[in-house]
């Protein structure tokens, strides 16, 4: 019989935006006042849902609202959603490090959280101090810690700066041991944001397989956090898909990862943006995807060359700025990268309203669904801005005069060759 370790019930987050307190001492005391009465906090309003497509009115947020789940012993639930949805806010409500506005959390079992590069670690402190202290935090005996110690140390790859104080070690070495603490020690729950991403790929993949083992092998039970779906898929059997601070799907990983990716992604072909895209150095006006032909379709054909626009306005600093698109597949795996500034044409971006246009060749997309990811990035090095999934394009099947086969062909790209026959 399955057993849950993890149960939310109808939990929130709300914050307020800019201010911590109420704006005045006597709203401090009555709010002081009804907590002691054990009455509602009087100034916590109904405010805006956590949808940044949206500019809101309120000085008050639900970064989470009206979360249930259960979560079972061995399970590997992947958490899913696109930026802002609420899923760091999630493992930290269930990490203890905030409680929730409203609603409960029941866990059994202790709990090992990777929320962010050096968490739980003490800066003046070196590696193994660390160790042997995260493992006391965990409720761990100095002998347990101890025989765990080498296997920490070896999977870490650290050796070398073990007598080191961790303020000195890069982010890499930082996740490195962070995640060898967190996997090794004897925890029932294992809770990894998707800090993993500072990582080399040997490493990545040294952790998915880690943590693979602690939920197939072990019987331990783990919480993902990743954008990248295809890790989703391999390492998870379930999905948690958030989106505006609410749970909209769970299941299975894979029908999971689908629905994220087909309904929780916009998938109009012309978005407006109001402020929720912006910074110091560019504002977002619109992203649009246009047939060449001039007509303008939801869903794209194989064979019609379509056309990438951006809208944007650099607010200073144009020189050495580029936008850069990553193409995915329904998968998350990314196919291919592009911008409007390459090796070979060098177009720079004016400061100003700017209209960036691509032509994707006619022929060149499978079938399938694909989804875009935008970078704003200086000195081809320093990333301004990421959106991931910040649009979804369906290509359907074309007319094919020659054969009669139908459906998708194998590949994800199938570009058109000049052939001769002679």
């Amino acid at each position: 019989m399955q057993r849950a370790v993890i149960k939310a019930e109808h939990i929130s987050k709300q914050y307020r935006l800019g201010k911590i307190g109420t704006g005045t001492v006597s709203h401090d005391l009555n709010r002081w006042w009804h907590r002691v009465r054990g009455k509602e906090d009087p100034y916590l309003k109904l405010g805006d849902v956590n949808d940044r497509s949206n500019k809101g009115s309120s000085d008050y947020v639900w970064s989470l609202r009206d979360v249930n789940f259960e979560i079972n012993q061995g399970d590997a639930v992947g958490i899913i959603g696109r930026n802002g949805a609420g899923k760091s806010t999630l493992l930290k409500l269930l990490s203890r490090v905030t409680m929730p506005t409203t609603g409960k959390i029941y866990t059994k079992g202790r709990i090992a959280s990777l929320l962010e590069v050096g968490t739980g670690f003490h800066p003046e402190m070196t590696g193994r101090e660390n160790i042997y202290l995260n493992g006391a935090i965990l409720g761990m005996r100095k002998h347990e810690i101890k025989r765990k110690f080498d296997e920490i140390v070896a999977f870490s790859g650290v050796e070398r700066y073990i007598d080191t104080p961790v303020k000195r070690y890069s982010s890499g070495m930082y996740v490195r041991l962070a995640f060898a603490v967190a996997a090794h020690l004897e925890s029932e729950i294992l809770i990894v944001d998707e800090v993993l991403a500072v990582g080399d790929a040997e490493f990545q993949k040294s952790c998915l397989g880690k943590m693979g083992d602690v939920s197939r092998g072990e019987g331990r039970t783990v919480l993902f956090v990743s954008h990248n779906m295809a890790a989703v898929k391999t390492l998870c059997n379930r999905g948690l898909v958030l989106e505006h601070g609410m749970v909209k799907y769970t299941g299975d990983a894979t029908s999971s990862v689908g629905y994220y990716m087909q309904g929780s992604s916009e998938t109009n072909l012309v978005k407006h943006f109001n402020d929720e895209y912006h910074n110091d150095y560019f504002q977002l006006h619109q992203l649009e995807v246009r047939n060449v032909e001039g007509t303008q379709d939801d869903i794209i054909d194989e064979y019609k060359a379509i056309q990438l626009v951006v809208t944007i306005t650099v607010k200073k600093e144009a020189a050495n700025k580029k936008i850069t698109f990553v193409m995915n597949n329904e998968e998350g795996i990314t196919l291919f990268t592009f911008s409007h500034a390459n090796f070979r044409h060098q177009q720079p971006l004016h400061e100003g309203l700017n209209e960036v246009s691509c032509t994707i060749p006619a022929g060149f997309l499978n079938i399938g669904s694909y989804y875009l990811s935008m970078y704003y990035i200086e000195n081809s090095k320093t990333t301004l801005f990421v959106e991931k999934d910040i649009m979804a394009i369906h290509v359907q099947q074309g007319e094919r005069k020659l054969g009669g086969f139908m459906g998708k062909e194998p590949g994800f790209v199938k570009p058109i060759f000049d052939w001769v026959i002679r």
